[in-house]
Parts: structure tokens; sequence; C-alpha cells
């Protein structure tokens, strides 16, 4: 019996322009992507779509790819794409089976199975993204890919920079040290994201080629996401959450703190604040997916990120799709 996984992208996923061929096109997306403007009381489809006319659009592109990559905008752009890309897909490809989503994506997998309304989903991941861009300012950090590394010699790699650097056990820093940095995400074997401050960072990635790392360089982010380091947007995210509608899931949800399935509504709540601090499970949340049956992975949203990793992860011969343009959808 074949069993679909829907996945759905998170930061790093997003470019200027996205969602306007579906808006033009598409009168389901068109739908979501208002009602999203209506939500959040401001335009969020012009960030996505980028000013200025097709004349202006080359000079203005620099400025438009700053304001979307702040992540107060970046998280609900990305969210309202998934979810309308999810509208327009569902009427061809029914309910999914299961799914996950990385990182921010955690969100649009949890409405696409009915367990957080769009509304209330996109409040919240506008609220984390603006949480999570302070906690940036409060404690600057950094994040970096180490490729061609087991997991466990990045994670040896991120106790010996931590440990040596005076880092104390909630995250601080004692005695003038580096600070901490451990791994955010595990997105493949032999390719995981670490996160910490920024002096630990960058030891780790002078140390990593010497440790087995055939690359480790820094990205371009503006906070240590899925590190002590956004220990300040707890508070603020776990009061929403607290206050938040989450409903029984019409299919398991793959969590990233764990890599397990859930439909447990408060168990669901308690690993959404969690992950703020927690690595994203991704490569261990695919194997469990194939695990349980997953014969095809769709992933719903932008770019196609997710769909290289499941096969890195899963295998080659796993069958993915990718939906995201109003192109792809035409080609169903």
């Amino acid at each position: 019996m074949s069993k679909r996984a829907y996945i759905f992208p998170g930061q790093g996923s997003q470019s200027v322009g996205m969602g306007a061929d579906l808006y033009e096109s598409v009168p389901a997306a068109r739908a979501v992507m208002d009602r999203a403007n209506e939500v959040l009381g401001f335009s969020l489809t012009d960030i996505m779509f980028g000013s200025g006319t097709a004349e202006t659009a080359a000079e203005n592109a620099a400025q438009d790819a700053d304001v979307l990559k702040q992540t107060q905008n970046t998280q609900p752009a990305l969210f309202v794409h998934s979810m309308a890309v999810f509208e327009a897909l569902k009427a061809s490809f029914g309910a999914p089976d299961m799914v996950a989503g990385h990182s921010l994506g955690e969100y649009s997998a949890l409405c696409a199975a009915g367990a957080i309304s769009f509304e209330d989903a996109l409040r919240t991941v506008r609220l984390r993204g603006e949480l999570m861009a302070r906690a940036g300012q409060v404690r600057p950090g950094s994040m970096a890919a180490i490729l061609g590394m087991e997991d466990a010699d990045v994670e040896a790699l991120c106790a010996e920079v931590s440990g040596a650097s005076g880092a104390t056990s909630d995250g601080g820093v004692s005695g003038g040290g580096l600070g901490v940095v451990q791994a955010a995400n595990y997105n493949s074997p032999g390719q995981i994201v670490i996160s910490g401050d920024v002096a630990a960072v960058a030891r780790a990635i002078e140390l990593a080629p010497g440790k087995g790392a055939r690359r480790a360089l820094l990205l371009p982010v503006s906070g240590a996401f899925h590190s002590p380091l956004m220990a300040y947007a707890t508070e603020g995210l776990g009061k929403a959450l607290a206050a938040l509608t989450i409903n029984t899931p019409s299919c398991p949800v793959f969590l990233n703190v764990t890599a397990a399935a859930s439909t447990d509504p408060e168990a669901i709540r308690a690993r959404l604040v969690e992950q703020l601090t927690a690595p994203v499970r991704w490569a261990q949340s695919m194997v469990a997916m194939d695990a349980a049956g997953a014969t095809h992975f769709v992933e719903i949203g932008a770019g196609k990120v997710l769909s290289g990793l499941v096969k890195r992860t899963v295998g080659r011969e796993a069958v993915t799709s990718a939906f995201g343009t109003a192109e792809d959808l035409g080609a169903i």
C-alpha cells in the first residue's frame, strides 16, 4: 500500500518573487495569500514578491532580498507559500499519510495535518520569527555547515570547542571563553549544520578539516538557531503556544526534536518550544518515515532542498516530488 509523506521546507529556501506565479494563476493559492495579508494586517505578499516593476527589479533586488531574509518576514513568508501550494495541491493529491517539516516547516506540517488552524499558525510563526530575531540581537551567534563528517565526530568537535571555551551548562560562558556550539541541523549523512556563539563556531570551522571535514563554511544567517542562544525566545513562544488550540492531527507528525511520530497535542506543544534550542533531527526523521512505510515523499513549498536530502538519506531510489510553483502544479 502506498503512503505519501508530505514534507515542508524551512528557512534558507526563500527567494524574492516566491509565490508570485501562484498568486497570478492559481485561485486557491491566491485566496491563501490574501487571507494571510488580512490576518497579519500588512502585505506579506509585497515582501514575498519584491518591489517595483520589471524595469526596476534589478536595482531593488538586494534591498528586497534583505527585507525577505529578516527572520520575522522569512518565517511567515515560507509558511504562507507552503500552505498556498498545499491548498492547490490537495485536490489532486489528497490528504497525507504522514507529515514533517524542517524547523519552521514543522508549523506548515501541523497545519496541513489539521493540528493548528491556518490563522493561528500564521500568527505564531510571525511571533516566532520576531522572538528569534530579538534573541539574535540579545546574544549574537552564527551557524556553519560541516560537510563530510560523521554525526558523532561533529558532536565531539562541538563538545571539544564548548568545553575548552569555558561554556556553562545553561549555554552561558565562563572565564572569558569562546562560548558554546552544538549540532543544530542533522540534514543528511555527512551534512550537519552547527550553531552557537560567533567565536565558538569560528573555532569549530578552523578545527573541522583536521577532524575529517571535507568543507566547513559559515552560513549567512542572523542568529544561532537551534542552539542555547535562542533561549531568550522560549518564554514568549511558550506563552503563545500554551494559549494555542492544538488538535489531534489527522496523521502522524514526525517531530524535529525526537524524529519520532506523534499525534498527541500536548507532546506537540512541548516539542515546539524545545525546538527553538534543540537540534533538528531531519535525517533521522526521514529514516523513521521510510521505516513507517513512506513510499512517496512530496515536498511542498519553496525550493527543492528537502527532496535532495531525502535521496541522500533514504537512498537514491526514494520516490520524491517537489511542488512550489504554478508550473509544478500544472504538471500534475
